[in-house]
């Protein structure tokens, strides 16, 4: 199979998903209207409501929603062989992943920007909005946690396979980014300086850190000092208006990004690698010793973002609604974002299939590979990726260190969002249970969130990294927190007497699919050694408690609402009935 065909195919799928389907939901059920005034507009404070160019916008949403997930989820999933991963990117973003990111953008907007688990309380009741945010939680911590490791594993990690080394050449250029485009930030906003040109500069001084790390690679034998170092930047961004920090690097990154499909897309027309991965790996699948999952339910937890993902729901509603400036913007942010992801899914699929020989795939993915696991998996993309790219003269060891840099600017990205995202929700959670004001500072809320964030970050299970298994966790409360979000849109959607059957569908698929896997994986945790894996029992019964009670909060309050309704109808016709009569 040519890697090229998948690419175009998935192109043009993506392009007709997003002028027909994208327009459908735009119009029919979010009635989305130019005229009227979006939150950034009527409040624009300069913190964290500020009307944002679309293009500008779009950078800082994809970066953020993009991340590590649509590469290390892809890049592990191709165990099970290219063509299930492929399909679920590809079909799961069009009718699941952006129909959630474009409905959840769609109702933020005309709730003031509010977050899908402040809205919950409208749409569910009180307590569901508790529960929600409680979820948003875990789910969030998790994915930072993961995030954190895996820039730790590429920073640092050495194993005794030469495909889970570590890239130290994407240090300079990772940490200088964050230094040029804080002075970016503060030059557009104190000095008004031209856009343009300052940003032209920006991006050149961006790539030029490339060579930088090449020439000055930076490794830290203390492998925990990376943690350290990320949960204190993350801090920062979290408490830094938007304008200084996380725009401004978003903005930059997305040219990372851009030129990564960019540079994948071409070396693809011109190498034309053929995959030389199986469609199905039956082999691995048929071998115990493997360690692989199940192929259903577990493809649909572990690429997440890539096909759908809940933490976007906390970027569409917590940080783009509160940005865009025009409601017709929501589209191509929304939907359009997603399908830009889904892309680069299909991308990092190829790359992780078709730039090795079938003998060198099979060395990489003879199987599950523990807690080593994502750390090799990362590295046969950025190795994949790269070989591929050596198609296009480019030496191996600048694609190598553009790569593994692209990768940790998507992880930080992720980090400096979710952060901020996981302080929102800290605050509500204050206000709401009405503790004291101390808790709702956003310096104290930032602080839980880092500590929080940091615990899955520095956890081990039997003295070993939680590597694939904290993914796995993550993956589910992540799909889980998408499915609960597609039910509060759902239930929006009918309060208003708009088409339900949009986001009813996957959100049915969703709930029920990764309810099945955190199912298996917590018996699969408890047969491996309850005592070990006690950490990643406990926060699963939890997600899978507070999910059962939200759904039980779901059906009182929309029985509760059907009845109003219909007591309201039959009440509005009964004096119409009577004259009548």
């Amino acid at each position: 199979m040519s890697g090229l065909l998948i690419a175009l195919g998935s192109i043009a799928l993506f392009l007709v998903a997003y002028h027909l389907y994208g327009r459908f939901i735009g119009n029919r059920v979010l009635g989305l209207d130019r005229e009227r005034k979006t939150p950034a507009c009527e409040i624009n404070d300069g913190v964290d409501y500020v009307p944002t160019r679309p293009a500008v916008l779009f950078g800082h949403h994809f970066a953020s929603i993009a991340g590590l997930g649509p590469i290390v989820g892809p890049a592990i999933a191709v165990v099970w062989g290219w063509l299930p991963a492929l399909l679920w990117v590809v079909f799961g973003s069009i009718l699941i992943g952006a129909v959630h990111d474009f409905a959840v953008l769609g109702i933020s907007i005309r709730h003031g920007g509010r977050t899908i688990g402040d809205i919950a309380a409208d749409v569910m009741g009180g307590r569901a909005r508790i529960l929600f945010m409680l979820i948003i939680l875990f789910a969030i911590v998790l994915a930072m946690g993961v995030f954190v490791l895996v820039i730790k594993d590429l920073f640092s990690y050495y194993g005794n396979d030469v495909a889970a080394r570590a890239y130290p050449e994407a240090v300079v250029p990772s940490l200088g980014l964050i230094i040029v485009a804080t002075a970016i930030g503060w030059l557009l906003r104190k000095r008004g300086l031209p856009f343009g040109p300052t940003i032209a500069v920006g991006v050149v001084l961006m790539f030029s850190l490339l060579f930088a790390g090449i020439q000055f690679p930076l490794f830290i034998e203390f492998k925990q000092f990376w943690v350290y170092l990320l949960l204190g930047y993350a801090f920062c961004a979290s408490v830094l208006p938007v304008w200084l920090m996380l725009q401004p690097r978003d903005f930059l990154s997305s040219f990372n990004l851009y030129a990564m499909l960019l540079v994948l897309v071409a070396a693809l027309a011109v190498a034309q690698p053929v995959i030389s991965a199986p469609a199905l790996n039956t082999a691995a699948m048929a071998n115990p010793e493997a360690g692989l999952p199940a192929l259903v339910p577990f493809l649909f937890i572990t690429v997440a973002c890539g096909a759908v993902s809940g933490f976007h729901c906390m970027v569409s509603s917590g940080t783009s609604s509160k940005q865009i400036r025009s409601e017709t913007d929501a589209r191509v942010i929304g939907y359009g974002g997603m399908l830009t992801e889904g892309f680069l899914a299909v991308l990092v699929i190829v790359a992780c299939t078709a730039g090795y020989s079938a003998i060198e795939w099979g060395g990489r993915y003879a199987g599950w590979l523990g807690d080593a696991g994502i750390g090799i998996k990362i590295g046969a993309f950025v190795d994949g990726a790269a070989n591929i790219a050596g198609s296009l003269g480019i030496p191996a060891v600048v694609g190598k260190t553009f790569f593994s840099v692209t990768i940790v600017a998507f992880a930080l990205t992720t980090l400096d969002t979710g952060t901020r995202l996981t302080r929102y929700t800290v605050e509500e959670l204050a206000k709401v249970l009405r503790l004291p004001a101390f808790f709702s500072n956003r310096y104290t809320a930032s602080a839980i969130a880092v500590l929080m964030i940091g615990y899955f970050a520095l956890m081990d299970l039997g003295g070993k990294p939680a590597g694939l298994a904290l993914w796995k966790l993550f993956g589910t409360s992540n799909q889980l927190l998408a499915g609960i979000a597609l039910l509060v849109a759902t239930i929006y959607f009918f309060k208003q007497k708009r088409p339900t059957w949009v986001t009813f569908l996957p959100m049915l698929f969703m709930l029920v699919i990764t309810t099945w896997a955190l199912g298996a994986s917590l018996q699969g945790w408890a047969d491996a050694g309850f005592e070990q894996n006690m950490p990643l029992i406990v926060v699963g019964v939890a997600i899978l408690l507070l999910l059962a009670w939200l759904a039980v909060e779901a059906v009182v309050g929309f029985a509760i609402f059907t009845k109003s309704r219909r007591s309201s109808e039959a009440a509005s016709s009964g004096p119409k009935g009577a004259e009548a009569g």
